[in-house]
């Protein structure tokens, strides 16, 4: 038996497919899902989601969200997700930069806000992408 797994972000569905096995960051911890888990609703919160497939696993950065679980339909309604292997490091550390720079000068507080959630945003993204090329 497989899981069904959706992903879907504001912008687009970023994985539609069955699956063996998901782990992904809650509030209440990290936690994988296989077939037959109880039915679950909780908030998920920004980190590494890895999926696992036979024996091959992919890694995503996932930004928060939510996390159905419902007769082995999972869908996770992300904020934002990316795979592994579609980072792209160099436009991540120029984004870093930006974030770093602009947390630096004097701003409102909505703009250090939001620049301080793009410079988190790259971070994972940094990691996930690094531990991607650990993997391969």
């Amino acid at each position: 038996m497989k899981l069904v797994l959706e992903i879907i972000t504001p912008l687009k569905v970023v994985l539609s497919e069955e699956v063996d096995e998901l782990t992904i960051p809650t509030i209440d911890g990290e936690i994988s899902i296989l077939p037959n888990h109880v039915n679950l609703l909780t908030k998920v919160t920004p980190g590494e989601m890895v999926i696992k497939k036979g024996s091959h696993s992919d890694l995503f950065a996932i930004t928060g969200g939510f996390l159905e679980v419902l007769n082995n339909h999972v869908n996770v309604l992300a904020d934002y997700a990316i795979h592994a292997e579609d980072i792209e490091i160099a436009k991540v550390e120029e984004a870093k930069e930006r974030a770093q720079k602009a947390m630096k000068e004097k701003l409102t507080e909505e703009d250090f806000r939001v620049a301080n959630a793009e410079l988190a945003k790259s971070l994972l993204q940094l990691k996930v992408a690094r531990r991607r090329k650990v993997r391969t």
